[in-house]
């Protein structure tokens, strides 16, 4: 089971960018799938998350300018970025918490999206 990403990229100040993941393979069922972001020399930290009956969380400095959705099947998870600050740039990692054929806890990491905010 792997988590695929995509949407990076670079964008003036102001602008938005969309982030997507989604979990390849029918034995992983996830439960909290969420975004992490990591700035150079920074540590990884959470940016937003979404629980599998649509309970959000969302890092202090982004909200209200980041939105968190399930996509179109359980495993997969979208993050629109608005009003995007050069203090948003680093790299985005999707992360997926749920059960490997139904019964193993497990959590998985996607590759990391380089997102550059320039200014």
């Amino acid at each position: 089971v792997q988590l695929q990403a995509s949407g990076g990229g670079l964008v003036q100040a102001g602008g938005s960018l969309t982030l997507s993941c989604a979990a390849s393979g029918s034995v992983f069922s996830a439960n909290t799938m969420g975004w992490y972001r990591q700035a150079p020399g920074a540590e990884r930290e959470l940016v937003a998350d979404i629980e599998s009956g649509g309970s959000t969380t969302y890092e202090d400095s982004v909200k209200g300018r980041f939105f968190i959705s399930r996509g179109d099947t359980r495993n997969a998870v979208n993050l629109q970025m608005n009003s995007l600050k050069p203090e948003d740039s680093g790299v985005y990692y999707c992360k997926a918490e749920g059960l490997l054929l139904g019964v193993s806890p497990a959590s998985l990491w996607g590759k990391g999206t380089l997102v550059t905010v320039s200014s």
